[in-house]
């Protein structure tokens, strides 16, 4: 554990699984979301269910819950095989050896997956402008500037610092005419017609506790919470996933002969427990890349933390960049080795050592689907191609809100 003063007070960067169950599970109520990462956060996600606290939370993570089960994420799989299916399409009539930005094509597939499973009516603007829009939106908030870091009101000019602004105003134009169209079609469905999209369901979500529903600037949150976190986190997962296997072809001769064998019958619920080294190399490159490297908590009260004290106000900050290479929770941590995902050894790994969707109460609400859509899309391109490091180019990680590749990720594809 480290503890250091800064322009952001007391901060307290905690590494300890222990301590980190503590601050996350066993006394999560003197942790909330610190001041900084909202006031970065909230003018583009609002206060959706990744940034709400208190009640208001409690009340989103209860209505949104019945969402994510495992039998309703399940019944996505046929659209995100259709999504993989798009993505060949895509492919298909390119030249053997183009160069591609895996980066660019990971955000678009990803983008695809939230059109079929959450706005099947279309994202009310070009996917590929969305795309663009997003990567804009988080390059430019994930720049700190001083001025940020103090709580400076936002009038002040940030010199050096590009504004999400234009970003910000485009969202929220799209997610407006999204939700006005999703509605005016409801209203002239037959009643009593089931809906399975997101989108759908979210409108009708519910409080279990108080029957309460989800007032407008909730369900319009949640949905730049779907389409910002969720679609950014996956699609650099897929992008490190395939950076690492082009590093590493003896494994990607293996997922390959995994691949062709559980997808000889196409994408189908009967495949996706056959894709077990595809899922391993994912978790590997969530634990040496995690897309969200870092958690930051204040504490409500004093605590104690690994046997430190920890005062009222402080900043305490899990990083999972850290976390997962640290050399004491991890045999080789640098290394990658998606055997440690495996049957019979995933099992070993402390919980708190492992953190790519953080834990507890707040851990995040779309972890299985994000997981369902990764397998599928990361085997589908597996069997589909294989894709090798551009020469020349030099990869490397930059922290964005989101870890991505600097530059994007230019590779060969070759068809299989």
């Amino acid at each position: 554990m480290v503890q250091s003063e800064s322009l952001l007070g007391s901060v307290t960067v905690v590494s300890d699984p222990s301590a980190i169950r503590h601050v996350l599970v066993d006394n999560v109520t003197n942790y909330r979301k610190d001041a900084l990462q909202l006031r970065i956060l909230r003018p583009g996600l609002g206060d959706g269910v990744f940034t709400a606290e208190g009640e208001d939370w409690r009340m989103q993570r209860r209505a949104l819950a019945p969402l994510f089960t495992p039998r309703a994420v399940g019944e996505f799989l046929p659209a995100m095989a259709q999504s993989a299916a798009w993505l060949e399409a895509r492919w298909t009539p390119l030249r053997e050896g183009r160069r591609l930005d895996i980066a660019n094509e990971m955000s678009r597939v990803t983008l695809d997956v939230l059109e079929r499973t959450i706005f099947p009516q279309g994202l009310a603007r070009d996917p590929a402008i969305f795309a663009q829009a997003m990567g804009t939106y988080f390059e430019a908030i994930g720049r700190m500037h001083p001025l940020d870091i103090i709580g400076a009101p936002d009038w002040l000019p940030r010199i050096g610092k590009s504004r999400p602004d234009a970003s910000l105003r485009f969202f929220a134009s799209a997610v407006d005419d999204i939700i006005a169209a999703r509605r005016r079609w409801l209203e002239a469905q037959p009643q009593g017609e089931p809906h399975r999209d997101l989108l759908t369901r979210l409108l009708a979500a519910r409080d279990p506790q108080t029957s309460a529903g989800l007032d407008e600037a909730s369900v319009r949150a949640n949905v730049l919470t779907f389409i910002g976190a969720g679609h950014e986190t996956t699609a650099n997962g897929l992008t490190w996933s395939l950076y690492l296997l082009a590093l590493h072809p003896q494994w990607r001769a293996l997922v390959e002969q995994e691949v062709d064998e559980a997808l000889k019958d196409g994408v189908n619920e009967a495949a996706l427990p056959r894709l077990i080294r595809t899922r391993a190399t994912f978790e590997e490159a969530l634990r040496l890349y995690p897309p969200a490297a870092s958690l930051s908590r204040e504490a409500i009260g004093p605590d104690e933390l690994a046997g430190r004290r920890v005062r009222a106000g402080a900043t305490v900050v899990v990083s999972p960049w850290v976390l997962h290479r640290h050399r004491k929770l991890w045999d080789k941590p640098d290394y990658f080795d998606p055997t440690r995902f495996m049957p019979g050894q995933r099992e070993k790994i402390d919980r708190f050592a492992y953190l790519p969707f953080g834990a507890g109460p707040r851990v995040c609400i779309g972890m299985g689907f994000a997981l369902q859509e990764a397998v599928i899309l990361l085997a589908s391109i597996v069997k589909m191609a294989r894709l090798d490091l551009a020469p020349g180019h030099r990869v490397e990680p930059v922290m964005r809100i989101t870890l991505r590749p600097s530059g994007g990720m230019p590779m060969i594809m070759h068809k299989r």
